[in-house]
């Protein structure tokens, strides 16, 4: 059986990156960690940022799929945006990379990872703008402008989610839910 050589290097570079954060990791690191030579490396990727930018394609499949697998189409659209929102949330909360990714964003902001950072909310709000464009052509909600409304959407979430816990017992999602409809989807006013 031959050993699939890219996979090793993304795998190595993944466990890399992960562990020591974008600015740490060196082509001679994931050389080591996927043990082979240097140069096999660069058969595949142009450089760092090259092979970087693979495994943050991955990623970002990976949180659709991830999404994908939580929509429901007999469910409502705040039942369904509700439950992609967590669960991609959830994602980037647990997955050792996106871990790191936030610490060397907050810690030292090295460019390539800000830049990451970007793409990866632009690529939630897109996919959260495709459910509420879907919601606005079935009339299960008002028209409103998409892509805000799902910026909004996504920033209440991560403002929930990992700002409160800062300082504060952390929220169920059933807890988290509820805020989401009252101030979203129904506001405040009697």
């Amino acid at each position: 059986m031959a050993i699939d050589r890219k996979q090793l290097i993304i795998h190595a570079a993944t466990k890399s990156f992960s562990l020591f954060g974008y600015k740490a990791t060196t082509m001679d690191q994931v050389a080591k960690l996927a043990n082979v030579g240097k140069g096999t490396i660069y058969t595949f990727f142009k450089n760092k940022e090259e092979l970087f930018d693979e495994i943050i394609i991955s990623l970002i499949k990976e949180m659709k799929v991830a999404a994908e697998e939580v929509i429901d189409e007999n469910l409502s659209f705040c039942e369904n945006a509700n439950l992609a929102l967590f669960k991609l949330l959830e994602f980037r909360k647990k997955h050792q990379l996106t871990i790191k990714l936030f610490q060397e964003e907050r810690e030292i902001g090295t460019r390539e990872v800000l830049e990451v950072m970007q793409r990866l909310e632009f690529e939630i709000v897109s996919y959260i703008k495709e459910i509420i464009q879907k919601a606005i052509d079935k009339d299960e909600i008002k028209p409103c402008n998409p892509e805000i409304t799902a910026f909004i959407m996504l920033k209440m979430y991560v403002s929930l989610i990992f700002d409160w816990e800062q300082s504060h017992k952390p929220l169920e999602k059933d807890e988290i839910f509820q805020m989401f409809e009252l101030y979203l989807l129904k506001g405040l006013s009697k």
